[in-house]
């Protein structure tokens, strides 16, 4: 059934520069299939860990039994609240509370929405907006878009080329520039105190599944999404699990409904 399946995979675009050994990219061809589109979605990409609120509970990468790690505990504590009212709908998002590669001087919650998924569809992002607003949550940051990919884009032209200029068109600086800044959240390295954040999705506006055919990719890989990371982006090592780090809110009165107080964090 698609409520055991986890988070399909999200493949990185050719000029991505934080990719690992076991990551995969984009085949050649596909920004045309972007440019196609009918319009696109870009936002910042979270240093968390995906979560998955569904009627059977909250989990991680894994969907074959619910997490049960100390930094999923506020999110077990949210899913109590609002797991009658999930129905037939998969909250997908990242928990921000365990403090990663990099640590956010304004997160306003310890979960950012970043999809929907109803059956075999990945919900459109105003809809996704929508179940943010219904539950409570905030998106992940939104970066507004000024120049349409398919006005820039030209078969003669390398895409890897055009990638870089669309970005630079609606980010105001290259992309490799942006993730040496804090983002929308205050992003900054815990080792250095250095600025920076993660990277970037691009995905369809419209409602989509994992795969519809357009772009040639394994079947539990997204052909309407794509992600740029930054550089060596990943930090953390093997003994991550016994030292990480609350992160803290910027405002925690607000949450004390959500259980946040337990925690400790007043």
């Amino acid at each position: 059934m698609n409520e055991s399946r986890k988070y399909c995979r999200s493949l990185h675009a050719k000029i991505s520069l934080g990719s690992t050994s076991d990551d995969r990219f984009m085949p050649d061809g596909y920004l045309k299939s972007f440019a196609e589109m009918e319009g696109l979605i870009l936002t910042e990409k979270l240093d968390g860990q995906n979560n998955c609120f569904s009627k059977r509970g909250v989990f991680a990468r894994s969907h074959t039994s619910p997490t049960n790690h100390p930094w999923d505990k506020p999110m077990r504590e949210r899913w109590e609240l609002i797991k009658h009212d999930l129905g037939n709908i998969e909250i997908f998002g990242e928990n921000m509370y365990g403090i990663h590669s990099i640590a956010y001087k304004n997160l306003d919650s310890y979960f950012y929405l970043f999809a929907v998924r109803e059956g075999d569809l990945w919900l459109s992002w105003e809809e996704v907006k929508f179940y943010a607003e219904i539950f409570e949550f905030p998106t992940v940051p939104e970066i507004p878009i000024k120049k349409f990919l398919k006005e820039m884009f030209n078969e003669q032209t390398d895409e890897n080329e055009i990638l870089e200029k669309w970005l630079f068109e609606n980010l105001g600086m290259k992309w490799t520039e942006s993730v040496e800044t804090p983002g929308k959240l205050g992003g900054y390295s815990p080792e250095t105190g250095k600025d920076c954040s993660e990277g970037f999705v691009i995905r369809n506006k419209n409602a989509f599944k994992t795969n519809d055919g357009n772009i040639p990719v394994a079947e539990n890989e997204f052909n309407n999404l794509f992600k740029l990371v930054r550089k060596s982006h990943v930090q953390t090592d093997i003994h991550w699990t016994k030292t990480w780090k609350p992160a803290k809110l910027i405002d925690y009165s607000k949450y004390k409904w959500f259980g946040y107080e337990y925690l400790g964090q007043k």
